[in-house]
């Protein structure tokens, strides 16, 4: 029998796998100092502020927190002068903080899963958290020299803090948030992502890839199928979220050679106060036989191995498990 780890390079690199990937099965998923400060720790009904200022609200029964960003909360209060407001979080921490990292990072068995860091939030999201999104999109148009220079902090900070977990946790995965779109489209256009996103994420990636990682898993649970050019050429080898909205089983059909699809099961359909097996199974069966078993991970499209509704998460790996069987 295949590891968890060997059945997903048989799926994503179109050999035989022995059954899907059931969800995250494949990634053990590593915190660590660095990103817990940046991303602020705060747990499910409590608010907050991260590590970049900003104040950070998680209400009950949401998918997970997101920023106040209301105009007296903004950290940046004009794009122009954004330096005066920008202070980046410490990366460098005493080895009594990485230790309970690291031992988790020790217990997992590589041979079987990947030893996955995690970054949130990515470079988009830290944009408008920090100055709100109607601020963050009319700056790309009104200020796109000081939007590029933030962009480069932004991405230089990352690679920073990444020298760090690198070197303490050697990780062989990456699983990295960054939002990218509405249910029905990108929030940015191909060609303005292409100007201002996906420089800085050749760059974070092509660093991950130089030591060590084998792995880009990138979270977007979003319309993005126009930006997945983009992501081939940053080096995301899996979508994670990808919407059904995105006609998974055609980015299959076009890009499956290069990229693989992770979700297709959307949280809004499935995690619900009025959730049942029922709609899970139905949801479930679609997508499966819809996308085949080739460069495909079925599973909700929500970032991380959780749901917002209890049970929600398990029954939808129960039934994968019972499509698997039926379709290998």
């Amino acid at each position: 029998m295949m590891t968890k780890r060997e059945n997903l390079l048989e799926t994503i690199r179109g050999g035989n796998p022995e059954r899907f990937v059931n969800q995250y099965e494949y990634l053990s998923l590593i915190p660590d100092p660095a990103m817990l400060a940046a991303f602020g720790n705060i747990s499910k009904g409590h608010d907050g502020i991260n590590g970049w200022g900003v104040t950070i609200r998680f209400p009950e029964y949401v998918p997970g927190p997101f920023p106040d960003t209301s105009e007296k909360l903004k950290v940046i209060k004009d794009i122009a002068n954004w330096k005066s407001y920008v202070e980046a979080p410490p990366v460098h921490f005493p080895e009594e903080a990485w230790k309970p990292f690291t031992m988790m990072a020790e217990k997992v068995d590589r041979k079987d899963q990947y030893v996955a860091s995690m970054a949130a939030p990515g470079i988009f999201e830290k944009l408008h958290y920090l100055m709100g999104m109607e601020d963050a999109m009319i700056a790309f148009y009104e200020e796109p020299e000081a939007m590029h220079e933030l962009i480069d902090f932004l991405a230089d900070y990352e690679i920073s803090a990444a020298k760090e977990v690198v070197s303490h946790l050697h990780p062989d995965a990456l699983f990295h948030h960054d939002d990218w779109g509405s249910q029905k489209s990108s929030f940015l256009s191909p060609e303005m992502f292409g100007e201002f996103i996906a420089p800085a994420y050749k760059k974070i990636y092509g660093f991950w890839k130089a030591n060590g990682v084998e792995l880009i898993v990138h979270h977007s649970d979003s319309y993005a199928a126009n930006l997945v050019p983009y992501m081939i050429d940053c080096g995301i080898d899996i979508w994670q979220g990808v919407m059904s909205t995105n006609n998974v089983p055609e980015l299959i059909q076009r890009y499956g050679q290069q990229i693989s699809f992770h979700g297709g099961i959307d949280n809004g359909k499935v995690d619900r106060t009025d959730w049942s097996e029922e709609t899970i199974r139905k949801e479930v069966e679609t997508m499966c036989h819809d996308c085949g078993r080739h460069f495909f991970i079925p599973g909700t499209t929500m970032g991380g191995p959780e749901s917002t509704y209890p049970g929600v998460y398990e029954t939808v790996s129960k039934v994968i498990n019972e499509v698997s069987k039926e379709m290998f």
